[in-house]
């Protein structure tokens, strides 16, 4: 037997309350089944599921986080927040993915109060997933200190994260195909390495030269960096005053 055969995932489902907890709630009275470690929270709009929410519930050992509300074009507020989640959603999976964790943990559906059969279809779809994925980190080859150091590091960035979501990854029309064709089109994977995979690594390299002085080898080797790519983010934040050069001990420090 294997060891994803064993293991029952740590899941969490973060719901709205007029749509999706309608599903879950129909899910229950129709008696389907689905697996009993998915932990329901209820919240009033998707939108209120905070990017920290996640890396939080990531942090402390989660290994699947799902986000459920009402259709596109159907949220039950005149501000559509859940288009605001779609994006909040799409790049958390991209910092998940940068910082070495499978973007599959975390997973985002649309579900209407009278779909308590597609609400437990999904769930038992979601659950084996996880479940063959395996234990967060453990799967992606990171034990729970390099965990840990990446997830605050991100957490550090979420203030700027928020703003560039407002600000430089705003979609003008809210529509379903619209946000779909923006968030995977090129000119989002580029906006998302300029504004925030930069930063990121900016950030888990900060976070490093907190503890000790450092080489550009041995930041490097502690963040899967390429030395071209450390060379730049040090020129660019020693000209912002974050970091200092020893030329005697040839490392990094922050200023």
């Amino acid at each position: 037997m294997s060891k994803n055969q064993t293991f029952e995932p740590k899941m969490i489902g973060i719901i709205c309350n007029w749509c999706c907890y309608g599903g879950a709630d129909l899910c229950g009275v129709s008696r389907f089944q689905y697996p009993p470690h998915i932990r329901l929270i209820r919240v009033m709009c998707s939108s209120r599921v905070d990017l920290l929410h996640i890396l939080r519930a990531f942090t402390n050992g989660i290994d699947g986080v799902f986000i459920g509300g009402c259709h596109l074009c159907d949220c039950h507020y005149v501000t559509n927040g859940n288009f605001n989640t779609f994006s909040m959603v799409q790049v958390c999976r991209k910092i998940m993915e940068r910082i070495g964790i499978y973007p599959e943990r975390l997973k985002l559906e649309w579900v209407s109060a009278g779909e308590g059969i597609r609400f437990a279809n999904f769930m038992n779809e979601y659950s084996a997933e996880i479940t063959k994925l395996g234990p967060l980190g453990k799967a992606e080859g990171m034990d729970d200190k390099s965990l840990a150091f990446k997830l605050k590091a991100v957490t550090k960035l979420i203030p700027y994260i928020k703003l560039v979501l407002s600000q430089r990854l705003h979609v003008p029309v809210r529509t379903e195909e619209a946000y779909h064709r923006f968030f995977t089109s090129d000119e989002f994977d580029r906006l998302f390495e300029e504004l925030i995979a930069d930063k990121l690594e900016i950030s888990l390299i900060t976070s490093l030269l907190r503890k000790k002085s450092l080489s550009t080898a041995e930041i490097t080797d502690s963040l899967g960096l390429s030395p071209s790519e450390v060379s730049r983010h040090m020129k660019s934040s020693s000209r912002q005053g974050l970091v200092r050069y020893d030329v005697n001990s040839k490392c990094y420090a922050l200023a």
